[in-house]
């Protein structure tokens, strides 16, 4: 019992830690840095504030690691209630991870065309502009595409956590439901860029769903799984 509410603490650690520096960008005002629609004001931003734009960068890089082994404690801690399932929504983490981390490297290569003397004497500036803004736009769209595994690994997540007895059952139902929600959140991206309202039902769910989480695993651990299915199916 002891180990397991040790290895629930440390999830729920991690997954605070995740928060804390998947929202610093916004804290730290990195993020408004990039202006999309306007190429001329963004490079005049990053250049402007090179600093603030690698924190950023750091801070999202950290946040995905973070993640991963966010779901690797978790998956450690609730296999012993359907390992199959576990490991599932272990994978799923780690192919929003790979795929995050692969379009962050649009960023610093933005960076580089707006700082890279040679570049700036071979092209005109509005050219490396146009550019940089692009590598921006791939980089938003990579990061996008991560939420469809973001979003997915919510499910099996949620229902572990439903039938593994170790937390109260509305932690599970609201993963689940939140999965839904993230999912919808990302085709309005691709389908419907204009309509945003959805974004006005997914973050408060995601902050009930995971913020909530989070916090039952810090201050209350986590329970014996129910002997019915601790049985590593």
């Amino acid at each position: 019992m002891n180990s397991i509410k040790k290895t629930a603490r440390t999830a729920g650690f991690l997954y605070l830690s995740y928060i804390v520096f998947q929202v610093l960008p916004d804290i730290i005002g990195s993020s408004k840095l990039v202006v999309y629609g306007d190429a001329a004001t963004t490079a005049q931003n990053i250049t402007a504030f090179g600093g603030l734009f690698r924190i950023g960068f750091m801070a999202d890089l950290l946040a995905a690691v973070l993640f991963l082994l966010t779901a690797w404690s978790l998956y450690v801690l609730l296999k012993p209630a359907n390992k199959n399932i576990a490991l599932l929504f272990l994978l799923l983490n780690l192919g929003g991870v790979a795929i995050q981390c692969s379009s962050d490297l649009f960023m610093i290569a933005s960076q580089l065309l707006l700082n890279d003397a040679e570049l700036l004497k071979a092209f005109p500036i509005d050219q490396l502009q146009a550019m940089a803004m692009i590598f921006l736009n791939i980089r938003e769209n990579g990061f996008m595409i991560a939420q469809l595994f973001y979003g997915a690994w919510l499910f099996p997540l949620g229902y572990v956590v439903y039938k593994s007895g170790m937390f109260p059952k509305i932690f599970g139902i609201v993963l689940m439901v939140h999965c839904v929600v993230w999912l919808t959140n990302f085709l309005m991206f691709f389908f419907f860029p204009d309509f945003d309202a959805i974004h006005y039902v997914s973050y408060p769910i995601g902050f009930i769903s995971e913020f909530g989480l989070s916090l039952w695993l810090v201050i209350m651990g986590a329970r014996e799984p129910k002997p019915a299915i601790a049985l590593n199916q």
